[in-house]
């Protein structure tokens, strides 16, 4: 009688697993399902109709016909549009990463090492904006940005220019709020693993002699690695498909892959080469991404 009780609790998961199958359950549900229907969007014929794609697979005289069109993946890789498109994206994604960066480190190196009662509030600080809308913090930049804005009324009041510059609608514009948006990705990854580093051997390197810029690079900096490649990874991979900061606050050669399938799916109605640029953008974020932890895998293993 026990032995045909405890058949059923081998069966049973345990807590274990159900905590790790609750992540694993949100992924699926709402990333690999939406990415699975996009990717056979692309796969499909456009049509003038109601979704504006054809079905991949129907029956035909009871035979099952499965239709697979690579043709918007050719027009994709070989258009100049979408080529343009991509590299300008790697591009802004970029440089914004790396100012990112520049600010992000110094002040997540304050943060870290200032007194515990003021380091609260500064990372309160730090996460502040997530507690305003998206769209409305960038709204808020054309008020500042834009010739009669705020920037503008000090620097002439300040008599620090002459005239009003040219911030809205420029690729001033675009970097600045795209810092502003994507620094809180960078600034908390990189303030956990710079506020857990041992001091000791900081101390210990300019007790031998180091000068201050010999300890950053040689002590400092690797142990910090991991925090700039995670906060880096924050900011370029969603930085790529940025859609409403380039088209709010950037200017009109600002011809990023997000505002291309925009204009694929909602003005043109193309729905299979909107879904293969999108789908080719994963892919070319996703390779690199692989290949770098596979790298850092073996770093780890031969350490």
């Amino acid at each position: 009688m026990t032995r045909a009780l405890s058949l059923p609790r081998r069966f049973m998961p345990s807590g274990r697993s159900v905590v790790i199958a609750i992540p694993y359950a949100f992924l699926l549900l709402f990333f690999m399902v939406p990415f699975f229907a996009v990717l056979k969007i692309s796969f499909a014929d456009l049509r003038m109709a109601m979704p504006p794609y054809s079905p991949l697979a129907q029956w035909v005289d009871g035979v099952l016909q499965i239709r697979l069109n690579f043709a918007h993946y050719r027009d994709v890789l070989i258009n100049g549009l979408y080529i343009d498109a991509y590299l300008q994206s790697v591009q802004v994604a970029f440089i914004s990463t790396l100012l990112c960066l520049l600010i992000g480190y110094p002040t997540a190196w304050l943060i870290a090492r200032s007194n515990p009662a003021r380091r609260n509030v500064l990372m309160v600080g730090i996460m502040l904006p997530f507690w305003t809308s998206y769209l409305i913090r960038i709204y808020a930049w054309i008020g500042i940005l834009k010739e009669k804005g705020l920037l503008n009324d000090f620097l002439l009041w300040a008599h620090l220019v002459d005239r009003p510059l040219r911030l809205y609608h420029s690729d001033w514009g675009l970097y600045i709020g795209m810092v502003y948006s994507y620094l809180p990705y960078l600034i908390l990854p990189l303030y956990a693993h710079l506020v857990k580093m041992d001091m000791r051997l900081i101390e210990a390197a300019r007790d031998l002699g180091a000068r201050p810029w010999k300890v950053f690079v040689t002590v400092t900096l690797p142990l910090s690695a991991g925090g700039i490649i995670a906060g880096c990874l924050l900011v370029f991979i969603p930085a790529v498909g940025e859609y409403v900061i380039p088209e709010l606050l950037g200017g009109a050669d600002s011809l990023m892959i997000g505002r291309v399938m925009w204009d694929d799916f909602f003005n043109n109605t193309d729905w299979p080469v909107a879904a293969a640029a999108a789908c080719a953008m994963v892919v070319l974020l996703l390779v690199p991404m692989a290949w770098f932890q596979r790298i850092q895998a073996r770093e780890g293993k031969t350490s």
